[in-house]
């Protein structure tokens, strides 16, 4: 009959000595776990993912909901971030402040974030990005109120400058565009469409000594057929180019007397009647409609 075989004293107390490590191990991560204490590794967005990289992570304590209280966030784009539970901001690597909602470590709903340059954004967020509604105040005293898509302007919004210009109306990736007015400190203002920062379409542009002109632009520049009327009550009614009254067209003294006919350049080609009833064609600023 064989006897069993002992296992040898020394074994048996390293096995044992591994099976208490290895229960205090699992108490201690339960304890961990109780307390709050969390590793958490998610997918990373389009705004924090780079060179490959896939995850943000996080190491640090959550509250009894599992909203990150403390703790430190590594971003898949190489930035870092401290949460303060003191401050209640996210501080991050780069000067960055952000005081608002997270989800899966990024900012996503409402917040408030102020940029190391100084410039601060409050309002809606989106995995990271800057989307929805909000309102952006520029160091330089400049405030944009409005819509954003992926940190541009882009909707409807309202642009105020520090110099108290103001424009009212669309926004696509960062410049005006479509139907909106712009007023500008000295008083004048342009009403009408835009195409990415410049008048295109038809608008109503009144200059500050009391010109209106009403009719087409093209890249900025009075084209196509309009009326533009003098503060002193002469008009001219036809067709624009390059900013001065150019093929045919009607000229009306304020007097009232007229004249129908061609024009180059802003001038009557056929001489006038009365040469001191000539038409000064001349428009403010040169004919140049220069945004502040």
């Amino acid at each position: 009959m064989e006897t069993k075989r002992r296992l040898p004293k020394a074994v048996i107390i390293l096995l044992i000595i591994i099976a208490s490590a290895a229960a205090a191990v699992g108490v201690a991560a339960l304890a961990l776990h109780i307390y709050g204490f969390r590793y958490m590794r998610v997918p990373a967005s389009d705004m924090s993912a780079e060179d490959g990289e896939e995850y943000n992570k996080f190491l640090g304590v959550v509250d009894k909901s599992g909203n990150i209280y403390r703790g430190r966030i590594i971003y898949a784009n190489g930035l870092s971030a401290t949460v303060d539970p003191k401050t209640g901001f996210v501080e991050y690597s780069n000067g960055d402040r952000y005081k608002g909602t997270l989800k899966d470590l990024e900012r996503d709903g409402h917040g408030r974030l102020e940029f190391e340059n100084g410039d601060v954004y409050e309002g809606d967020f989106v995995m990271g990005a800057i989307t929805g509604s909000g309102v952006y105040t520029y160091k330089n005293g400049d405030v944009y109120d409005g819509d954003f898509v992926d940190g541009k302007k882009s909707g409807d919004g309202k642009y105020t400058w520090a110099d108290g210009s103001v424009y009212d109306g669309g926004f696509e990736n960062d410049k005006k565009n479509g139907a909106g007015k712009y007023t500008w400190a000295d008083g004048s203002s342009f009403e009408g469409e835009y195409s990415f920062d410049l008048k295109n379409g038809t608008g109503k542009y009144i200059y500050a000594n009391g010109d209106v002109y009403e009719g087409g632009f093209r890249d900025d520049v009075r084209s196509g057929d309009g009326t533009y009327t003098w503060a002193n009550g002469d008009s001219y009614t036809g067709q624009f180019s390059s900013n001065l009254p150019n093929g045919e067209g009607t000229y009306t003294w304020a007097k009232g007397r007229s004249y129908t006919g061609h024009f180059v350049n802003g001038v009557i080609v056929r001489a006038a009647e009365d040469e001191g009833d000539t038409p000064d064609t001349n428009t403010p600023e040169g004919g140049t409609d220069t945004e502040g």
